[in-house]
């Protein structure tokens, strides 16, 4: 990306302002997942942000799992995190850090809180302490614990570290002010007991800190300068920023807020996510229906089209939903210029040539992109029979349809005209076959000018294969609008067909993503090496599709 592409925003505004006047002599971000769940796109927003600031700058970007609730975490979601970012193309280097790598530095900090009388113990409930928190519009009210020595409240937090108490008997709260109109400073709590083993740090603790109070201090001990975080933690700078104030932090690191990425069609929040995964509603979390990564790493999304699509996105304060449209237009501009092309037919339709010599078969050449003659070209089986397209014969078209019918005449791409002559159905009234004859002397775009092109395979060397056409996981723009987001999915989000493809498909780099000339991009399945199976990875725009809706309208 050129520097007249590069990416402009108020963030990047801001910390090009720091590093001008001196605040800063090096940038450093982090990115901060909690490994209770897979990364989806707006997780690839902000690390695109968060790194994408740091290497324009020259500085840092860490990756730190913020692992301080030891009951949702699971290795897998950590090492598939790993994944996703390193497939997006950024990488952390040696700065892998976790917030239990700082266990004992935020007990320490939380029993300085304590004994500068900005902290205490409270033994109500948490319910009842919910409920003392007031609202928008009444003052909160003071707990009876609030005002207890010193000595009291840092023997009791001690004794809560040595496991003599029971989840949930006791808590640690910081002492600010229960009138505030920011509910967040209304004395918040930031340690609870929980008698659960750690995935890294094992049965030493059974107090945890919460996540605000950890967040802001793991930033100030890894020196962060600038702590990129979306719209719904702004109520929670004032907190941050009293933490960082009252406690003995070697830095000073700046929080500022950005709006999250919201997609049509989509849902995002990894709870509702992890319901559809428990649920069996889709295939685990890769899934190439979710907006999940490593659904879209599946599905054949190259990652540069995500890190691009961020960068269309831009950075804002202003909370939106961005169409999934312009998601899907980014992943097919950036395969169309690079991506090979081959012929297959998804839901194949027999076309006998009648007047083509039986037993004889030839090749015909094709290019293998259009646009880029580097590409070269290969050779493509023909013969007698051939399967086409089920939807490019109509028996009776209406205007403008150009592809084949009784008495039309179209071309084969790449071979020859064929005129249909006769339609076999079966017994139910169904097309099975099409006979047609051809004209020996159009091959390779001779003979008489036709408007209508259709693909098609050789019916005696294509190979099967399963394809699995995607569509939207939910039927409508905003899922959890109106009702559980569960009622609007939708019922042909995935189709499978049964498909008749060119030959060497089946000896090509799995990894290697194809065209299907007029039907879409497409890639193998990488859960299913033994088998040929292709993910949609995107369709293409179809002009009919485009005459019927305008004829509609």
């Amino acid at each position: 990306m050129s520097d007249a592409d590069a990416p402009k925003d108020f963030i990047r505004q801001i910390v090009a302002d720091d590093l001008e006047g001196g605040r800063h002599q090096r940038i450093i971000t982090r990115f901060p997942p909690e490994p209770n769940g897979f990364l989806h796109v707006g997780h690839a927003k902000a690390i695109c942000l968060n790194f994408g600031i740091a290497a324009e700058t020259g500085g840092q970007c860490h990756l730190r799992f913020d692992d301080t609730n030891p009951v949702k975490e699971e290795e897998e979601y950590a090492r598939a995190i790993e994944e996703d970012v390193r497939w997006l193309g950024f990488d952390w280097g040696e700065h892998l850090y976790h917030a239990s790598d700082y266990f004992d530095t935020l007990y320490a900090w939380a029993e300085h809180l304590v004994e500068n009388g900005n902290a205490y113990v409270d033994e109500q409930s948490p319910d009842l302490i919910r409920e003392q928190r007031g609202s928008l519009t009444e003052a909160g009210q003071e707990s009876p614990h609030r005002d207890r020595p010193t000595a009291e409240s840092l023997d009791l937090f001690r004794r809560m570290k040595a496991g003599e108490f029971a989840d949930g008997a006791m808590v640690l709260r910081a002492r600010i002010d229960m009138a505030s109109p920011n509910l967040n400073l209304r004395d918040p709590v930031i340690y609870r007991i929980l008698h659960q083993a750690h995935p890294r740090t094992g049965d030493r603790w059974c107090i945890y800190p919460m996540y605000d109070f950890a967040h802001g201090q793991s930033d100030a001990i890894e020196c962060i300068t600038h702590s990129l975080c979306t719209l719904e933690f702004e109520n929670h700078r004032p907190l941050y920023d009293w933490l960082v104030e009252h406690l003995p932090v070697p830095a000073r690191p700046r929080q500022i807020e950005f709006s999250r990425l919201n997609l049509s069609f989509t849902v995002t929040s990894k709870r509702k996510l992890l319901r559809l995964v428990e649920q069996g509603l889709v295939d685990g979390w890769s899934d190439p229906r979710l907006p999940t990564l490593s659904g879209m790493r599946r599905r054949g999304y190259p990652p540069e089209a995500i890190r691009d699509f961020c960068h269309k996105v831009g950075v804002t304060k202003y909370e939106g939903v961005t169409e999934v449209a312009l998601l899907e237009a980014t992943v097919r501009d950036t395969l169309n210029p690079v991506t090979p092309r081959r012929l297959a037919v998804l839901r194949p339709l027999k076309l006998v040539i009648t007047n083509y010599p039986e037993g004889h078969s030839e090749t015909v050449e094709a290019p293998n992109h259009p646009g880029d003659a580097e590409m070269g070209t290969r050779q493509i089986a023909f013969g007698r029979e051939v399967y086409i397209e089920a939807s490019d014969f109509m028996q009776d078209p209406p205007k403008k349809y150009f592809r084949l019918a009784p008495g039309a005449e179209v071309r084969l791409r790449y071979a020859y005209n064929v005129t249909c002559d006769e339609v076999v159905r079966d017994t139910a009234g169904e097309v099975i076959e099409l006979r047609c004859s051809y004209d020996p002397e159009s091959k390779g775009g001779g003979g008489r000018k036709v408007k209508g092109i259709i693909h098609w395979v050789s019916a005696a060397a294509a190979v099967d294969a399963e394809v699995r056409l995607y569509d939207h996981l939910f039927n409508r723009p905003d899922p959890e609008q109106g009702g559980d987001y569960l009622d609007h999915l939708n019922p042909d989000s995935l189709e499978i067909v049964q498909a008749k493809v060119e030959a060497s498909l089946a000896d090509e780099d799995p990894l290697q993503r194809f065209q299907f000339e007029r039907s879409g991009y497409f890639r193998r399945d990488p859960q299913q090496p033994e088998r040929l199976v292709y993910n949609r990875v995107v369709a293409l725009r179809d002009g009919w599709a485009k005459i019927q809706a305008k004829a509609k309208t």
